[in-house]
């Protein structure tokens, strides 16, 4: 079995021409390649994470209302959308560069949290949180289309694994943030915590460390050959991506899921700081719980969609979201509400690499960046209102509003997976699923 020895041995990125005959990576180099990108995911998830804790300080801090924290978030979640179309095109353009693509994602976010610590100006937060979400968004097409081109017969599980790395930044990042703020006394022990400016500030370091990593490791060894597709061609492949309705539903499905996403995480947020007056480290450890479980149901759920198909997992999770959210309306305290947020966790975030699975399905080969790209710009731009809307709907119904807002979100996106148009899974994945 010929191996075109084109991949470098230290970078674990390889060519198209790297590939065994059979379509499948070198297993050595196929699971550094995705250990790699799903560590520096959780790098950025971690960035992406500790934000949600920050706000009920930046809102106190900066005397904001409701419907002006869903306004900085909605500036966030369109300026996410707006960064995936370049990144897109550079990613399937110049592949041997996805590297310094990550580096840029996550300088970004680096930026982001230092524009965060140094704002005493509503307007510039809200510039502050468009360059950490543009940076958080940078990663989406270089990794996922990476991933994509590696393994396409077993799809749904390495975009779940790469998605499990976020998992992990999520769940550590709220608790680890909660901790910073709000200090602790264990033993005679006692330490007050840091400022929310002196966090931000903190939340520089691990990203500037990731692209020092990402820069020296990846530094003069990218492989060229066979990367770069002409203008011509990509155009082309773009016009009929665009025209594809499995890429395009799965961008509203993607939109559905984020804005029941966002909008139950903020206002959960903000509900246990003003409501029920809980402290840092127990609104961190709370919201840890959304992704706790889900370090677990991500891989089972990709391995779930490779086995039974992308539509009924998708559907079943979607209603799942509907009816535990619906339970915040009478789980809004204490060991109910924790318990709930765990089972939400099994699907909240885990059932997004399967969305991101089934637009690849569909997607020709040599646009996987553009697939990618037109899945989290679509879906950011078309769900960036909703947090707004939670907002105001916060402000004159309160928290249970939100619940019913979200319920409805996730039942309509479990409706539309019924429906929705989608492509075949490669040739070849039942063979390997055998295995």
């Amino acid at each position: 079995m010929a191996i075109a020895e084109t991949a470098d041995e230290e970078s674990g990125i390889v060519s198209d021409a790297a590939m065994i005959s059979d379509g499948e990576a070198r297993p050595r180099e196929s699971s550094r390649l995705m250990y790699g990108i799903s560590a520096g995911h959780g790098v950025k998830h971690f960035g992406q994470g500790a934000i949600l804790i920050l706000v009920p300080e930046i809102k106190a801090s900066l005397d904001l209302s409701d419907v002006a924290i869903g306004g900085m978030f909605a500036a966030r979640d369109a300026s996410m959308g707006l960064a995936n179309v370049p990144a897109g095109v550079l990613t399937d353009m110049f592949r041997h560069r996805v590297p310094m693509l990550l580096a840029v994602s996550m300088a970004f976010v680096a930026l982001g949290y230092l524009l965060i610590g140094i704002s005493s100006w509503y307007w510039l937060s809200v510039l502050a949180l468009m360059v950490l979400g543009a940076g958080t968004s940078l990663w989406h097409a270089p990794a996922f289309s990476e991933l994509a081109v590696r393994y396409p017969e077993r799809r749904g599980f390495a975009m779940a694994a790469h998605s499990t790395g976020a998992q992990v930044g999520n769940t550590t990042a709220p608790a680890m943030i909660g901790l910073l703020l709000g200090g602790f006394s264990y033993l005679g022990v006692e330490w007050s915590g840091l400022g929310w400016r002196a966090v931000s500030l903190l939340l520089v370091l691990p990203a500037v460390l990731t692209v020092l990593v990402i820069l020296s490791r990846f530094k003069g060894r990218a492989t060229p050959e066979s990367s770069e597709v002409s203008l011509r061609s990509y155009v082309t492949a773009s016009r009929r991506l665009l025209r594809n309705p499995s890429v395009l539903s799965m961008a509203l499905m993607h939109a559905l899921r984020g804005a029941a996403h966002n909008s139950i995480q903020l206002f959960l947020v903000i509900y246990m700081a003003d409501v029920l007056d809980y402290s840092d480290l127990k609104i961190g450890v709370h919201i840890s719980l959304l992704t706790l479980a889900g370090i677990a149901s991500t891989p089972l759920l990709g391995v779930m969609s490779d086995r039974l198909g992308r539509r009924p997992v998708m559907a079943a999770s979607l209603a799942a979201i509907s009816v535990l959210v619906l339970a915040f309306l009478w789980a809004d305290d204490g060991w109910p509400l924790t318990i709930t947020m765990i089972g939400l966790g099994v699907f909240l975030f885990s059932i997004m690499p399967v969305i991101v699975a089934a637009a690849m399905d569909s997607t020709d080969r040599g646009s996987e960046g553009t697939s990618v790209a037109v899945l989290f710009a679509g879906g950011a731009l078309i769900g960036a209102a909703a947090p707004v809307v939670a907002g105001a709907i916060n402000t004159h119904w309160d928290f249970d509003g939100v619940v019913v807002f979200v319920a409805i979100i996730a039942a309509v996106g479990a409706a539309f997976a019924l429906v929705a148009p989608m492509g075949r899974r490669t040739e070849g994945a039942a063979d390997a699923l055998k295995v």
